[in-house]
């Protein structure tokens, strides 16, 4: 066991039901693990098939690691069982009944923390409850936050400085003030709570009032990456934060670990056809394009994608997910299938994609993507330029760190944020798609890719000995073994 862990420090975990904020936490629980700390992850049956896999590999290496299971009350909230994720899968009617039943679990999640006696907590900032409790057993809760620190910096520059009330109209460009970079968007770009408050912009507050109460938070970011924006956030914000990413690269080292995150599949003959086929394609050559576990498209805008893919000429791999209800869009994507797999130009993967595994095949020339984090920081870590398309949360944000910050990704010119579970009123035309995609991929993209290289170098390093993430690691769990210390110093009686 590492030295830092030799307080036998206990720790419990607590994600979000949601599987872009799954993945990530539970890999940082498995650094911990790796770092010689005891973990127990608590989540739900259906969250945990998101990564069972991978916590068992581990347990199996040794690491002092699990999950501990609470059953969802979907009878209770009146949903079917199984139905228990915010997921691209869930209906959006049903979206506040898995809030009821997360509300009826807070109690039970509490008992948990007094049972298992951890030493410190680790919870997804959608917990801004847990500070309380954490408080209550005297123990640090640190926070996690999916995002980075540039989105976090941009949308605290619009809720202190309202730069986008100044605007004539929505589609009007105004500058992110006090930023260390020359920011702009439009009105018609930010969240729709941060235009018009609703219940979710207090929900955001309470949030960030969670995060000034908690010891600390924990981003899956790492210092090169966005350093500016890390002092910057620090001192806005007045707290402290460690950047410990890529985690996905950290936690994930041997092919089993890649292979087995996210609903990977048992004997998986998907994986099998999908590499066969990116095995027959030049270096470089192919396009990913995938746009998370959280978005579906309508049918006009899927013609569009699928128009502007085979007129690029590029050879593609697009997963794609089945639209409930939209039989005109499915069928429309079958005879596409059919189609490209005759031509050899393009694979479809229906629904859950092994991404790690194939963003690091060498065909892979650059992708796609909705930029969210996790895929930012995948395709970052596989040194790959992108074609960025936000649709919703931060992603606006992060497009500004892609496109004008680190100048690693070509935008298709998205106008409008929508939510998650909407199609929104924007269909991007297929000319704009084909014009990204071919300066992405075109010879003239040879700084786009030089850079994106020298930043996978630099997340490589990061996670190193002596690497900014690796040292963030060890001073969190130096300093949590001094207050375990500490706290043991104090009740221990003197002779």
């Amino acid at each position: 066991m590492g030295k830092e862990g030799e307080l036998n420090l206990k720790s419990v975990f607590l994600p979000f039901l949601s599987t872009s904020h799954i993945i990530p936490l539970v890999d940082m629980a498995r650094l911990f693990a790796i770092h010689g700390i005891d973990v127990t992850i608590i989540t739900t049956p259906g969250n945990a098939t998101v990564f069972q896999k991978s916590v068992d590999l581990d347990s199996s290496r040794g690491r002092s690691i699990r999950t501990h299971l609470v059953n969802f009350p979907a009878a209770q909230v009146g949903l079917p069982p199984g139905i228990e994720a915010f997921n691209v899968d869930t209906p959006p009617e049903m979206a506040p009944r898995i809030y009821m039943g997360l509300a009826i679990l807070q109690p039970c999640f509490e008992q948990l923390f007094h049972d298992l006696r951890p030493d410190f907590i680790v919870t997804d900032m959608f917990h801004p409850w847990t500070v309380e409790a954490a408080a209550k057993l005297r123990i640090p809760r640190i926070m996690f936050h999916c995002i980075n620190y540039l989105a976090l910096s941009a949308a605290h520059a619009v809720e202190k400085y309202a730069p986008h009330l100044a605007a004539k109209s929505d589609s009007d460009r105004f500058v992110l003030p006090g930023l260390p970079d020359r920011l702009e968007m439009t009105r018609l770009q930010l969240p729709d709570w941060v235009r018009s408050p609703n219940q979710y912009t207090e929900l955001m507050k309470t949030i960030k009032e969670s995060e000034k109460k908690s010891y600390g938070s924990l981003y899956n970011s790492f210092y090169d990456l966005e350093s500016a924006y890390y002092e910057h956030y620090k001192v806005v914000m007045g707290t402290k934060s460690w950047g410990i990413g890529p985690v996905s690269l950290w936690a994930n080292q041997e092919a089993s670990d890649k292979a087995a995150r996210g609903y990977a599949k048992e004997e998986d003959e998907e994986e099998e056809g999908w590499h066969k086929w990116l095995n027959t394609k030049a270096e470089s050559s192919v396009l990913y394009v995938s746009f998370g576990s959280m978005n579906r498209f309508p049918y006009s805008q899927l013609v569009e994608i699928a128009h502007a893919l085979e007129d690029s000429g590029k050879d593609f791999i697009w997963v794609v997910r089945k639209n409930n209800g939209d039989e005109e869009g499915e069928i429309f994507l079958e005879e596409f299938e059919k189609r490209v797999k005759e031509s050899k130009k393009g694979y479809l993967i229906w629904g859950w994609a092994p991404q790690l595994l194939i963003l690091e095949n060498p065909a892979i020339g650059g992708l796609v993507t909705h930029c969210g984090w996790n895929t930012l920081m995948e395709s970052v870590n596989a040194g790959l330029p992108m074609v960025t398309w936000p649709l919703f949360a931060e992603q606006f944000y992060n497009e500004k760190l892609v496109v004008d910050v680190l100048k690693i990704g070509v935008s298709v010119g998205a106008k409008e944020w929508r939510n998650w579970n909407q199609f929104g009123s924007e269909v991007v035309k297929r000319e704009d798609i084909g014009n990204a995609i071919g300066v992405m991929m075109s010879e003239e993209s040879e700084e786009l890719r030089r850079r994106a290289k020298t930043l996978s170098d630099a997340a490589k390093r990061a996670i190193q000995n002596g690497g900014s993430s690796h040292n963030n690691m060890k001073e969190l769990i130096r300093e949590l073994n001094q207050i375990k210390l500490s706290k043991a110093q104090k009740t221990t009686p003197t002779p």
